[in-house]
């Protein structure tokens, strides 16, 4: 099958059913909380830390999933992820107590990790060069895709099933995944030298992002003193600072600094933090908005945002001008996000939201395609983990944002699209900077 000569868009469309699955089940779980709080006596903010945990793990994992597959080879580790993904959800069906479940969901989100670090990276080591925007734009609407099915699959299979089918839905996808990434997916040929794995980096990274989420969700209603907020924060804030010192002392960085250096990279990180926060801050906002409408009339309304970047990731490289470089997709993609944005704070509309997808579905492909071609193919995985990274940031911020917006104030709603608006503005300027090695400065 690797000598067919669509073999590399097999292959794609293997990485593609991992990048679905990891989006279904970050939106999919959230229609469980009413079951789990009812089955295991337990309130509502416990109930959700069967998403937080699962997200926590998942950004402290990716950076250092990403160094391991470069190491010992990119298919090895995407193929245990599923493993261990599909394993995990399995056991988080059969959880017989709350903290059982949660558990269980921090080993799903290690599997997850060493699936969405290497997706990225096995996207662009099977296609040629010429074809990865378009290659990467599939992924992004395979996870749009994934995003949109959700709330729907998950209302249909709590209503019908239990919650526990929420977990077991992933066995037989992840087992038919297997099998099929045996066979389509390619080799790694280029490997970094397997030097000592950085774990203080991983540590102090995850302490980082664990204590910086769960200030933000403190203040936002979470049930954190003060005392206990301003802690998070410092913690947060000592720990961004000694990791900055590690990797630059470290034999083998979990993040390369040197990575950073350059523009195109360091720019396109901050393009993809915001453009997820711009994506998922209205996942989490829309549904609150519309609530007294009904969740199907609010489901309905909410899927026009994935449909709209489903759309734009798909077509994008077949309608543009094949000169229209990445610079200028994302500048584009970043000014339609704005527009759209700024139509919110008027008014929620499917319109509005639709549009809004439009923008992000051609800036976000463009800007990873930016930040991959500036990454030797050998760190491709590092490159790749450190761009899930800081999609994983971006979507913890895009959800905890909203919810100390609504949490603090009486115009939450329309001050978060206010926000997202300004964070839009931020990723279009980071597109001024995002250009493929090559590429003319149109």
């Amino acid at each position: 099958m690797r000598e067919h000569p669509y073999a590399p868009w097999f292959a794609v469309g293997s990485v593609c059913v991992g990048a679905f699955m990891g989006q279904l089940d970050a939106s999919i779980v959230t229609l469980a909380f009413p079951a789990l709080e009812r089955d295991f006596s337990a309130s509502l903010a416990a109930a959700q830390w069967v998403s937080l945990a699962y997200l926590l793990a998942l950004v402290g994992l990716l950076a250092g999933a990403g160094r391991l597959a470069d190491a010992v080879g990119r298919k090895l580790v995407y193929l245990y992820g599923f493993l261990v993904f599909t394993v995990a959800s399995a056991a988080c069906g059969l959880a017989p107590t709350l903290g059982a479940l949660i558990g269980f969901r921090v080993l799903q989100a290690a599997g997850a990790a060493m699936l969405q670090a290497n997706s990225v990276a096995l996207v662009v080591t099977s296609v040629p060069r010429a074809r990865m925007r378009a290659a990467l734009g599939m992924q992004a609407a395979a996870q749009a895709l994934g995003l949109a099915l959700g709330p729907t699959v998950g209302g249909l299979l709590v209503g019908s099933a239990g919650w526990r089918w929420v977990f077991w839905v992933n066995v037989p996808v992840g087992c038919a995944a297997l099998v099929v990434g045996r066979y389509l997916l390619p080799r790694t040929r280029e490997r970094a030298d397997a030097a000592r794995f950085d774990w203080p980096g991983l540590l102090l990274i995850a302490a980082a992002s664990t204590a910086a989420l769960l200030a933000i969700s403190g203040a936002s209603g979470l049930g954190l003193s003060g005392a206990a907020i301003a802690a998070l924060a410092v913690v947060a804030g000592v720990a961004t600072a000694a990791f900055g010192v590690r990797e630059r002392r470290a034999a083998s960085p979990l993040v390369d600094i040197a990575l950073l250096r350059t523009p195109a990279i360091s720019a396109g990180l901050a393009g993809a933090m915001c453009g997820y926060l711009v994506l998922f801050g209205p996942l989490a906002l829309v549904p609150q908005i519309l609530a007294g409408r009904g969740a199907t009339y609010a489901g309905l309304v909410l899927t026009t945002l994935p449909a709209g970047f489903a759309l734009a990731a798909l077509t994008a490289d077949r309608l543009l001008p094949r000169r229209l470089g990445n610079r200028s997709r994302c500048v584009l993609g970043g000014f339609l996000s704005t527009v759209a944005a700024a139509l919110l704070c008027l008014g929620v509309s499917g319109w509005s939201l639709f549009l809004l997808g439009l923008g992000l579905g051609l800036f976000i492909p463009a800007n990873n395609t930016a930040v991959m071609a500036a990454v030797p193919r050998r760190l491709s995985a590092t490159a790749g983990g450190m761009v899930n990274m800081t999609r994983g940031i971006g979507t913890a911020l895009g959800i905890a944002v909203v919810t100390l917006f609504l949490h603090s104030t009486g115009e939450g709603a329309r001050l978060a699209f206010a926000a997202m608006a300004a964070v839009a503005v931020v990723a279009t300027a980071t597109g001024l900077v995002a250009r493929t090695p090559g590429e003319p400065r149109t």
